[in-house]
């Protein structure tokens, strides 16, 4: 049920209809609430509606599920970037890519956040003219200052709509029917404005309380030296055994250095015997044994260590120190993916007691580890071409899901193989769950290059998603490796004609609209609409015939022309 739910929102997600993913993205939520790809998919959602605030909420609920999820902080990076933390989104970004650092859509991410924060810095961009005029403190000093609208900062609706304005200037529209905010812009821009408050120059502004003073610090009287204790003969043995315990450490610690690791062992044991209330000494004993490759001695000290570590009442971080370096000499034992668990398990139990970098990649080194080994355990290429007919079959009689289920399965047993991939994602696109289907095709390619189904995947996704210039590109290099492939020729048509639409303005209104608003959430298309030199090449080709004649002669120039009437942005006539 889950399933179905999520495969509608994906559908309604890419037909554009955000509201009713949500609707169903939450339903699929309800019925199963600790399945991460629900949140994140909802944030994306809501990110598309711009509610960036209920985005940022699944994107952390994302990351607080599946921590070592790449794509969990791609949302919540792109949340803060809506709500304009950009500060945030950076070290979102930053933390997904220690987990997954070949992530492509968080290195892109990253990219623009940092702009972002950059463009913030450096003030309003282009898009918003007045962004300037909210900008920082300077405002709030403005509005105090000026006997019109000081008036208004004792009123909580006009404050919180000002702080709205100055975290996204854009918002400024959704207030201009309000007469406060004329009179604040008036104020900001240093026009004179309609419709400002009368009266306002009478009220006046509480000065804030002066700061309390703060008390005189007491001299300290001086304290008489205490008079030397007693010692009694028991205590006076039990110091000097200590002393010489540190000294046989030291020695222990001189000889590891020297990887005389017989010598060390003989004064750890000697260190152990003199004082047996420090666990120090037979945690670098252990850690001797584990240079040695005696890891049973090794584990045989750690679990010593931890239990009269915890009779002792010893520091926590001990305790974490014992339990990851016993997981550490499991690790090494381990020959088989089962070998695994009890590592993992000594791992987690020390993160439990001290949350240590060093023991949370040695965790994650376990798992990945653990999962290669299960893979090529579960490796079998016959019962993975089994199971691939299984899902052909199932694919045949339109019972997608199932198909699904066996296509991976297959992959599970064989996870080189292109055809289960090029299957699955065919399966993604009819369900119309178009990301799964592109990330699918994306590997078929990656797998095998060569494979013209990939592309006829990835095109057929890329269309549907009308990316009709993307798409065109797929269809093109597929055809490199292939020339006579009907599917890619029929793709190539299929989008040189919707491209065509947009050149001639074919386009309806509400399809030029939707195109549009797509093509504006494109990057390439926004970097294309921020370069000063393009800017300059539009306006001569609405100005200077004769520039213009000159700028189609260069094939960059015309290539970015291009894609902008695809994206309907710039109509040829």
């Amino acid at each position: 049920m889950a399933d179905e739910a999520k495969a509608k929102g994906n559908a309604a997600f890419s037909s554009g209809d955000f509201n009713a993913a949500v609707t169903h993205f939450t339903e699929a939520i309800n019925l199963a609430p600790t399945n991460h790809v629900l949140y994140s998919n909802r944030s994306a959602a809501y990110a598309s509606l711009n509610k960036y605030s209920e985005a940022l909420a699944d994107a952390k609920k994302t990351v607080e599920v599946k921590p070592d999820w790449g794509k969990g902080y791609s949302r919540l990076g792109a949340a803060h970037v809506g709500l304009g933390q950009y500060s945030d989104a950076i070290s979102a970004y930053k933390r997904g890519l220690e987990i997954d650092p070949n992530n492509e859509a968080l290195k892109s991410g990253l990219a623009d956040a940092q702009a972002g924060a950059a463009r913030s810095r450096a003030g309003a961009s282009p898009m918003n003219p007045f962004g300037d005029a909210f900008s920082g403190p300077e405002m709030w000093a403005k509005l105090t200052a000026d006997p019109s609208t000081r008036a208004f900062l004792q009123q909580p609706d006009f404050v919180k709509m000002m702080q709205e304005i100055q975290t996204n200037p854009s918002n400024l529209n959704l207030y201009l029917k309000d007469q406060r905010v004329m009179q604040a812009l008036g104020v900001l821009l240093n026009v004179k404005l309609r419709g400002g408050s009368a009266g306002a120059e009478d009220e006046e502004i509480p000065e804030s309380p002066p700061a309390p003073k703060q008390p005189e610090p007491r001299k300290e009287e001086k304290k008489s030296e205490p008079e030397p204790m007693e010692v009694s003969e028991e205590e006076s043995e039990a110091k000097k055994r200590k002393a010489e315990a540190i000294k046989e450490k030291e020695a222990g610690n001189a000889a590891y250095k020297k990887k005389d690791f017989d010598t060390a062992i003989q004064h750890y044991t000697k260190a152990m015997e003199l004082d047996d209330e420090d666990i120090s000494y037979i945690m670098n004993r252990a850690a001797t044994y584990l240079e040695m490759g005696q890891l049973e001695d090794c584990i045989n000290d750690c679990d010593k260590a931890v239990e009269r570590g915890r009779e002792l009442r010893a520091d926590y971080k001990m305790i974490a120190k014992a339990l990851t370096r016993k997981g550490t000499a499991l690790v090494k034992m381990a020959k088989g993916s089962k070998d695994f668990e009890p590592a993992i398990e000594m791992f987690q139990k020390a993160l439990t007691e001290h949350r240590n970098p060093d023991t949370l990649k040695k965790l994650n080194d376990a798992e990945k580890a653990k999962k290669e080994l299960e893979q090529q355990e579960y490796f079998d290429p016959k019962l993975a071409d089994e199971e691939r007919e299984k899902g052909n079959e199932y694919f045949k009689q339109q019972k997608y899901p199932e198909a699904i289920k066996h296509y991976t399965e297959s992959l599970r047993r064989n996870p080189k193989d292109p055809k289960a991939y090029s299957n699955r994602a065919a399966c993604y696109t009819k369900l119309g769950a178009m990301p799964e289907g592109l990330k699918d095709a994306e590997k078929c390619i990656e797998l095998d290059p060569t494979f013209a189904k990939g592309y006829t995947r990835k095109g057929a996704v890329q269309f549907f998603m009308k990316e009709y210039e993307k798409a065109l590109e797929t269809y093109q290099e597929g055809l490199k490796h292939d020339a006579g492939n009907q599917e890619l020729l029929d793709g190539v048509r299929r989008c040189v004609q919707q491209i065509n639409k947009a050149s001639r303005g074919d386009l309806s209104p509400d399809e030029l609209k939707e195109r549009q608003a797509k093509g504006m959430q494109d990057p390439e298309i926004q970097n294309i609409l921020q370069d000063p030199v393009m800017r300059q090449v539009l306006i001569d080709f609405q100005e200077n015939p004769k520039a213009a004649q000159e700028h189609t002669k260069n094939p960059m120039v015309m290539t970015k022309i291009q894609k902008l009437v695809s994206a309907g942005i710039v109509q040829l006539r």
